[in-house]
């Protein structure tokens, strides 16, 4: 294995002649789509078993495979390694001053703000970030998720995520939230991506990309509704599956939403007690509505999801909700008419009050003049 030891500032390295003899013979072989500011790198560093080792004993694999970088969107530019790598662009390389491999990782990732400024400028208000200034270095950086040696082009005209690129997003995530990615594999969403549907959401869809919101505060639990309904109140999307696009209406129409709303309008920050649709539905785990063992249109899975609030709940109880469908005299025939006897009722009893009133008003003023008149008439001159 070759080994580039790091240790109490000391830098070993194979001969310097070996590696003028590494550069010359590479760089007579120069492989296609590699430049050759980036092939007289490779000559090293394409050579398996390459690392280094840094203080703490703790070791980084620095092996670049040349078809894959050759095959990556930086490959395939023609970016040199030097542009990201400023430090190593004289032969023999500088000692390495980071004291671990995390460090090491840590201490370029700024490099991609030289390209991809606004990018960067996003992620820097993003929990990960947030992260890593309260002292944890795991949290990722631009390098966890884009593996700047293989990073493939993954968006096409217009910044548009292409479907390889979308089907790699929760592989990208499990690297850190392996468990979530698990339980999402499983659920309707991650099944039907999996099968090559486009309309279902993956991770980036919920929680953003570069500028990820915490999802642990108020704040983001109380928009999350409006996560949901930026594809369930899509009409044409939810045709094809035959979903309700009343969710968010009818939501927000009854106790649940209505307080719910409210929060996010007023109190942003503080915590409400109200189902938002993930107490309800689940998160990463969400299920047909027709699973046996979840899907809420099971009335024993409604019960038990009720009584996560409502613990005194009936049999009966779940029976008042309208599973997010405005009522027609098909669904909920009953509902449907009270509303239409309502709907008459209301405005008729209102308004035949309203007119009582105004004929009274008039009747009154009527008399009151007619009143005065007589006075008038009566009087002596």
């Amino acid at each position: 294995m070759r080994r580039f030891v790091v240790d109490a500032g000391r830098s070993t390295t194979r001969s310097f002649g070996l590696h003028l003899a590494a550069v010359l013979l590479g760089s007579a072989l120069l492989l296609p789509g590699v430049t050759a500011r980036a092939q007289e790198c490779l000559d090293c560093h394409g050579q398996p078993g390459s690392s280094v080792s840094f203080k703490d004993g703790s070791s980084k694999d620095v092996t670049i495979d040349p078809d894959a970088w050759a095959a990556s969107v930086h490959g395939s530019m023609g970016a040199a390694c030097t542009d990201c790598h400023t430090e190593h662009k004289e032969y023999p390389h500088p000692e390495v001053s980071a004291s671990s491999a995390r460090d090491y990782t840590l201490s370029h990732y700024t490099s991609c703000q030289q390209c991809h400024e606004d990018q960067f400028k996003k992620q820097l208000d993003g929990v990960h970030i947030k992260a890593i200034a309260a002292g944890n270095k795991n949290a990722a950086v631009c390098s966890d998720c884009h593996n700047p040696h293989t990073q493939r082009k993954i968006t096409g005209e217009g910044g548009k995520l292409l479907p390889e690129g979308r089907l790699g997003i929760p592989k990208t995530c499990a690297r850190c939230h392996g468990e979530i990615q698990s339980r999402y594999r499983q659920s309707v969403h991650g099944r039907a991506l999996v099968d090559g549907n486009p309309d279902v959401p993956t991770c980036i869809d919920c929680h953003g990309v570069h500028n990820i919101a915490d999802p642990r505060t108020a704040e983001f639990r109380l928009a999350s509704p409006r996560l949901c309904a930026d594809c369930h109140t899509d009409r044409k999307k939810m045709a094809k599956y035959k979903l309700s696009t009343q969710v968010l209406r009818t939501y927000v129409a009854d106790f649940h939403g209505s307080t719910v709303t409210l929060f996010e309008r007023r109190h942003p920050d503080q915590v409400t007690n109200k189902p938002v649709c993930y107490d309800c539905h689940g998160v990463h785990d969400i299920a047909r509505v027709d699973d046996p063992k979840k899907g809420l249109e099971v009335k024993a899975n409604l019960l038990r999801t009720c009584r996560k609030c409502h613990p005194d709940a009936t049999m009966n109880f779940p029976d008042a909700w309208l599973s997010h469908y405005v009522p027609t005299r098909d669904r909920n025939p009953v509902v449907y008419w009270a509303q239409v006897a309502y709907a008459i009722l209301i405005p008729t009893v209102v308004g035949g009050m309203a007119l009582f009133v105004a004929t009274d008003l008039v009747r009154r003023r009527i008399d009151h003049r007619r009143h005065l008149e007589r006075r008038h008439r009566v009087e002596p001159s």
